[in-house]
C-alpha cells in the first residue's frame, strides 16, 4: 500500500521461505471429467477434489494425475480454500528468495513466474498475448501479471469484472539489525493471495457469467502505475468495465468490528450494500479512518476510477491498530492469519459469484 503522510506523525499503513513439498491445484484445460473410483480422487483443500502435485527430489513440480471435479455448490464455496494452502503462496511471496519484490528486481520476477504458474495451472489464460504486460511508464522493465476467465452468458460475458491487487513491495530497506528485507507479507502477498485463489475458483468451476480480468500490479509501491497503465490501455481499448474490486492488505483481522472486512470510498457507492446481499455475513463495512485518510485514492482501484468512471473500490481489514510494521522489515509471514486470510476467500467466492453474475449492473456510484 502506498505510503500515508498524516500530518506531523507519519501513519503508517502499509521470512521464512518454505520448501513446497507439496502444492494443491486444479488442472485446466479439457472440460471433460476424468472418471476414477471415488476411493481413489485424490482431496483438495477441506475435501474439495483436485489434482495432486508431487516434487521430485531436485525440488521439480510433476503433475501425478488430473481431475476437475468442483462444482460451485455451498459446500464448495464454504470450503474452497484452507489456511495450509494460504500459507503456501504468502510463505512463497513474502520468502527471503524474493528479496522484498522490488518493481524490476529478480525477486517480482520470480513471484510473476509463480502468479503465472498458477494461473496456468487453473484454467485462468492470458487477456494479452500473455500473462505479462510490461508497463510503459517505470523506467524499469516491470510488468502486470493479466489473466482471464470468459464468461459463459453470451451477452454478459461482454462485459467485465476486474478482481486486482498489487505484487509488489519496496525491496530492500535500511534497518537496524541484519535483516534488510522488506518482505510485504500483509503488503500485499495477502491481497495477491486472496486474487489467485479468486482466480483458481473461477477458472476451475466456470461459474461466471460476466467475464473477470485477475489483474496482479506491479509498480503500486512507486504511485499506482501498474493500474495505471492497465487501466488506461484497456480504457484505450473501449472494454466494457462494470466494477474493479481491488484486495489490499487482508492478512489480520480488524480488531472489535462486526464486519470481516472495510470497503475503501465506502460511502461513494452502494457496493458494500450489493456484496452484504450474496453474504450470509456482513462482508464489508464502513471504517472511519479509511475516509479521513482518503484511502479510496490510495490504492489500486483508484486509477480504474479516474479512467473508467465506474464503481472501483478496495477491500482491506487493516484497521490501524492491528497491525504495526508497513515498510517495515518485520511485515513478515509468521505474523499472517492464514485462518482469517481462508475465511476471506471462502466467503468472498459468493460476493464475488453474485457480482459477476447479477442480471443488471446493479453496483452504482452514489
Amino acid at each position: 500500500m502506498l505510503f500515508l503522510s498524516l500530518g506531523p506523525k507519519n501513519i503508517i499503513m502499509k521470512k521464512q521461505f518454505v520448501v513446497l513439498l507439496s502444492t494443491l491445484c486444479f488442472a485446466c484445460g479439457s472440460s471433460q471429467l476424468k472418471q476414477t473410483d471415488a476411493t481413489s480422487i485424490p482431496q483438495g483443500p477441506d475435501g474439495v477434489k483436485g489434482s495432486v502435485v508431487e516434487t521430485t527430489e531436485e525440488g521439480a513440480v510433476k503433475n501425478k494425475e488430473t481431475i476437475i471435479a468442483v462444482l460451485p455448490t455451498a459446500a464448495t464455496r464454504e470450503q474452497f480454500t484452507n489456511a495450509e494452502l494460504i500459507g503456501t503462496h504468502v510463505n512463497f511471496l513474502a520468502s527471503d528468495e524474493l528479496q522484498g519484490r522490488d518493481s524490476g528486481s529478480e525477486g517480482i520476477a520470480k513471484a510473476a513466474d509463480y502468479i503465472e504458474t498458477t494461473f496456468k495451472n487453473n484454467g485462468v489464460v492470458p487477456y494479452f498475448t500473455s500473462y505479462r504486460d510490461t508497463l510503459s511508464n517505470f523506467k524499469k522493465i516491470a510488468y502486470n501479471v493479466v489473466g482471464v476467465v470468459e464468461g459463459s452468458d453470451p451477452i454478459l460475458k461482454n462485459e467485465y469484472v476486474i478482481i486486482g491487487a498489487h505484487y509488489d513491495h519496496i525491496g530492500m530497506v535500511n534497518g537496524d539489525g541484519a535483516d534488510k528485507i522488506a518482505n510485504g507479507a500483509n503488503d500485499n502477498a495477502t491481497g495477491t493471495s486472496t486474487v489467485i485463489e479468486l482466480a483458481r475458483y473461477f477458472g476451475t468451476t466456470k461459474s461466471n457469467k460476466r467475464s473477470i480480468i485477475f489483474a496482479l500490479f506491479s509498480a503500486e509501491e512507486q504511485g499506482l502505475l501498474g493500474s495505471e497503465h492497465l487501466a488506461k490501455k484497456l480504457k484505450a481499448q473501449n472494454l466494457d468495465l462494470y466494477v474493479m474490486l481491488n484486495f489490499e492488505m487482508v492478512g489480520v483481522p480488524m480488531v472489535g468490528k462486526d464486519h470481516l472486512l472495510y470497503m475503501s470510498g465506502y460511502e461513494l457507492s452502494n457496493m458494500a450494500e450489493i456484496s452484504n446481499s450474496y453474504s450470509d455475513i456482513t462482508f464489508a463495512g464502513f471504517l472511519p479512518k479509511a475516509k479521513e485518510y482518503s484511502l479510496f485514492k490510495r490504492s489500486d482501484n483508484y486509477p480504474f476510477h479516474t479512467s473508467f468512471n465506474v464503481p472501483s473500490q478496495t477491500y482491506s481489514t487493516f484497521d490501524f491498530t492491528n497491525f504495526d510494521h508497513y515498510h517495515k522489515v518485520g511485515d513478515e509471514a509468521d505474523k499472517m492469519d492464514f485462518e482469517h486470510m481462508a475465511r476471506v476467500v471462502n466467503k468472498g467466492i459468493p460476493v464475488m459469484e453474485g457480482i459477476v453474475n447479477a442480471p443488471t449492473k446493479e453496483i452504482k456510484y452514489n
